[in-house]
């Protein structure tokens, strides 16, 4: 177990928090999008800020609130198909972190913070993610929601303890991370910057405008 008198460790969100997601995200979606169209699928027109929205979301439930009427089958061969075309994107260096966050990990590393990832996404995706940014320089663990069976953020958390030991001090911004904060009894961090709105994150206990300001809180 931590001291007490250790730092708290510190848990980030990825997507929206960390990675500007949209730049992979979006042109992944509209491509499965028309893949479903040319199987006879109906699906409507969706905004980027629709698109934005399920960011934070695990596949499962983005694909029940969006579609739910498709069969299960498609809907798992869509999901399949933004994961390919996200990894396939980062693999041609198309993916990007947001001006400032490295700066603001290295500092928070220089302090002594333990970091590591909690996300709503799949293994395969944390693993891209973790090789294409070299990740071990900053953090202890990747985290992702398909090795805890989809659970929410909030019941994740609450395992991590023998292996990443609190007190936690949460880094997200989505409702879902804020959940996870009070499910742990953590601070939290709401970054502003990213797919959540103000409203989503009122009850945060700081808020960041941008990843500069998230170390001026710890």
């Amino acid at each position: 177990m931590a001291e007490k008198t250790a730092r708290p460790a510190l848990i980030f969100d990825y997507d929206g928090t960390i990675h500007d997601t949209m730049r992979i995200y979006r042109p992944a979606v509209r491509r499965a999008f028309q893949w479903l169209r040319e199987q006879g699928h109906t699906v409507p027109e969706t905004s980027d800020r629709q698109i934005a929205s399920w960011l934070g979301m695990n596949t499962r439930d983005m694909w029940n609130s969006f579609l739910p009427g498709l069969p299960e089958k498609v809907k798992q061969k869509a999901a399949v198909l933004v994961g390919d075309a996200m990894k396939a994107a980062l693999r041609k260096g198309c993916g990007a972190w947001y001006p400032g966050i490295r700066e603001t990990l290295d500092a928070l590393k220089r302090k002594g913070y333990r970091m590591a990832v909690l996300s709503n996404c799949q293994a395969s995706y944390g693993a891209a993610h973790w090789q294409a940014f070299h990740m071990e320089q900053w953090f202890e663990y990747f985290f992702d929601c398909e090795s805890f069976q989809s659970a929410p953020k909030s019941e994740i958390i609450r395992k991590l303890g023998d292996l990443y030991p609190p007190p936690y001090i949460v880094i997200g911004d989505r409702y879902s991370d804020l959940e996870a904060a009070k499910s742990s009894g953590s601070p939290f961090i709401g970054c502003l910057y990213g797919f959540g709105s103000e409203a989503e994150l009122r009850q945060a206990d700081f808020l960041a405008a941008g990843p500069e300001e998230i170390q001026k809180y710890l």
